[in-house]
């Protein structure tokens, strides 16, 4: 006689005897025995398959979410990019006396449409570009300003005179550089260099030139090279007050300083001979 166990009821299983619990126990393997391999896989699987497509659903969601937002990002850089942000909108140029505002912006490559790529990470590259695309550059400084503006500020080499060439004038910068192109009558408060028959000459007295206050440059009319046998450096200056003045190339700057006491002094238009010392001595008649 089979003994089956009932095992939804409680008190059935309370009343078995441990040798009808053993018969139950070893009836149930016999059964399990009997039950298909493959059935008890497809109870495992389909207890996993709910957990296997919330998976799958959480991966292809955070995939298209990565797909869409690349998209979108290389979406708002090329509208960025053809947008009017993505250029130079103003281009604001201080410090410029000689040099017009285009000038400056050429020489250092910032123009009002340009794209501001191209002025981003590469600043102190264009600033010392600038200072080769023109001869009277000294110094240029680029401030980006956010959205879309700049601002450049220019230090310039001043013009420190002119060369007279063929009955006209060429311009001299401050730098010793002669300028290429050239005018029928100088701008005053300049003077004009004469009979240099050597260019390191020139350039050494336009240095000296370069270090004087602006109120002796411009009492200056004329500088000629006037060398001697005792004195081979030696220059001669026709001053805007009347007065000549002798002095030597090498000290030029540091002996200048003292011309405006020495001139003040002065009970008659004369020369004042700076070369060795500083005196002064009226003209002869």
């Amino acid at each position: 006689m089979k003994f089956r166990l009932n095992r939804n009821d409680p008190k059935q299983q309370r009343s078995l005897t441990p040798w009808e619990k053993y018969q139950a126990q070893a009836q149930q393997k016999r059964e399990r025995a009997k039950t298909p391999s493959w059935i008890h896989k497809a109870k495992r699987i389909g207890d996993k398959l709910p957990r296997l497509k919330h998976e799958r659903t959480r991966k292809l969601v955070r995939r298209l979410s990565i797909l869409l937002g690349s998209f979108t990002a290389v979406i708002l850089v090329m509208v960025y990019l053809v947008s009017p942000l993505s250029h130079f909108e103003t281009v604001r140029v201080t410090g410029n006396v000689a040099l017009s505002a285009t000038q400056v912006q050429r020489a250092a490559q910032v123009q009002p449409g340009n794209s501001i790529f191209q002025l981003l990470g590469h600043t102190q590259q264009l600033e010392k570009q600038a200072i080769k695309r023109n001869t009277r550059v000294k110094r240029v400084t680029i401030h980006f300003k956010r959205p879309n503006h700049a601002t450049i500020h220019v230090t310039e080499f001043m013009t420190a005179g002119y060369v007279l060439k063929q009955n006209r004038y060429y311009e001299v910068l401050e730098n010793g550089i002669v300028s290429e192109q050239s005018v029928t009558q100088p701008k005053s408060g300049t003077p004009v260099y004469g009979s240099f028959k050597h260019a390191k000459t020139l350039h050494r007295m336009i240095l000296q030139y370069a270090q004087l206050s602006p109120t002796i440059k411009r009492s200056i009319s004329e500088i000629q090279e006037s060398p001697t046998k005792a004195n081979p450096d030696r220059v001669h200056l026709f001053m805007n007050d009347g007065n000549e003045v002798y002095a030597s190339i090498s000290s030029f700057a540091k002996k200048m300083v003292y011309y405006p006491s020495i001139a003040a002094k002065m009970k008659a238009k004369g020369v004042v001979n700076l070369e060795v010392g500083a005196y002064s001595y009226p003209f002869s008649k």
